[in-house]
């Protein structure tokens, strides 16, 4: 369907009822403007001939078509023949489904943007396609999805920034690049804010990260990579030696965006690598954990099986044993000796074990115990220095 459309000249908006017919009227203005100039007696000295567009300015009379979710049928009825589209630039406006690019077909020049949003409820990060068609004296934007962010683009530039407006179809994406761009820049501080949160649960004493919730960001880096990485190379063929854009002075902005997005860019790059040091380093303290748990067990098992091996000596009922019959005469009392000898003996040999098993550190304080005392250390370190403060500043004055 289509969103708005309007013919904007000198950065103000016009009327727009019938496409076809403004599109053939800013063509004959162009064009007798044209035939102006060559008459002109500059030109008939000798002069470079004709530029229409005014010493390479760009054309501030042009038309803006927002189309969304559009069909094949749609295309043919707005575009009809007065724009030659590539049918391979229509096809992918209307299937979607594409990588970020910038590609120069017969007459124009046709994008592909991929705009994000993030979405606060589920720390997802959404993203949408925008295409835009390109030519002299016409632009074609072309929302599919949700995630596009065109919605008051248009109002602000024409009430806050005509002059973008005015300076053509050009003028215009560049305001798009820079709106998208901008918007990367604040996905990327809110994704930074979940990946400070997940590292500090890593480390925590109470284990509230899972390897799922680290993996789940990382793909969400990933798509956000996705959508800003190929727009680097489109960015360096709008600011290279053949670049389309038609003033110097237009390019500075251009140059603008593309600082933000290396930036976007860099800053992804790092934070992908640090979710791949965080997964790693929580499944190396879930291994830690295990072995911890596996040794605590093994030694709980060893001091259980010496008393166990002690009991099932005497428990073979074998007629002669010494123990058995071993006594002492207590206040002319016979008293046998032999079980409470068997029974302080599995007790001596468990608490040398357990002692043994304690300094080598089966039996001591698991990671997560230890964690929480260095957070609780850290913790008492700070308020002794926020408390310390205020005494040095008093004796220092």
């Amino acid at each position: 369907m289509i969103v708005d459309q309007a013919r904007y000249r000198d950065g103000q908006r016009t009327g727009c009822q019938d496409i076809h017919a403004e599109l053939q009227a800013i063509r004959s203005h162009r064009r007798a403007e044209a035939e102006a100039e060559n008459a002109t007696p500059s030109s008939a000295a000798g002069g470079d001939g004709p530029d229409p567009t005014g010493s390479g300015a760009p054309s501030s009379d042009f038309l803006w078509v927002g189309l969304k979710d559009p069909s094949t049928e749609t295309f043919d009825r707005v575009v009809g023949d007065q724009l030659h589209l590539h049918p391979l630039a229509v096809e992918d406006a209307v299937q979607g489904d594409q990588r970020p690019k910038l590609e120069r077909y017969d007459g124009g020049y046709f994008a592909v943007l991929r705009p994000l949003r993030y979405l606060e409820d589920t720390q997802d990060i959404e993203s949408g396609e925008l295409m835009v068609f390109l030519e002299e004296d016409v632009l074609l934007t072309v929302r599919l999805g949700e995630a596009t962010p065109l919605d008051g683009l248009r109002s602000r530039l024409e009430h806050e920034q005509p002059e973008a407006l005015a300076q053509g179809p050009w003028g215009v994406f560049w305001a798009i690049l820079d709106l998208i761009v901008d918007q990367y820049l604040d996905i990327e501080d809110r994704v930074q804010e979940d990946l400070e949160e997940l590292e500090a649960g890593i480390f925590s004493a109470d284990r509230r990260v899972t390897s799922e919730q680290i993996y789940r960001l990382k793909r969400e880096v990933l798509e956000f990579k996705r959508a800003a990485l190929p727009l680097q190379r489109a960015m360096r063929l709008l600011l290279g030696p053949s670049s389309p854009v038609p003033m110097e002075e237009m390019r500075l902005y251009y140059r603008d965006v593309a600082d933000h997005l290396n930036l976007v860019i860099d800053n992804t790059e790092s934070q992908s690598r640090l979710l791949s040091d965080m997964l790693s380093a929580h499944l190396a303290q879930l291994g830690v954990r295990q072995n911890e748990d596996m040794r605590r067990i093994s030694a709980w098992v060893g001091i259980a099986a010496l008393p166990t091996l002690v009991a099932g000596i005497y428990g073979m009922n074998f007629q002669v044993m010494p123990e058995l019959t071993a006594s002492v005469t207590v206040g002319g009392r016979e008293v046998y000796y032999g079980y409470y000898l068997a029974i302080g003996f599995m007790l001596l040999i468990c608490l040398g074990l357990y002692v043994v098993l304690h300094r080598a550190g089966w039996l001591g304080p698991s990671l997560t115990e230890r964690l929480r005392a260095e957070q609780e250390r850290d913790r008492q370190r700070r308020a002794d220095a926020r408390g310390g403060e205020p005494q040095r500043r008093s004796s220092a004055s």
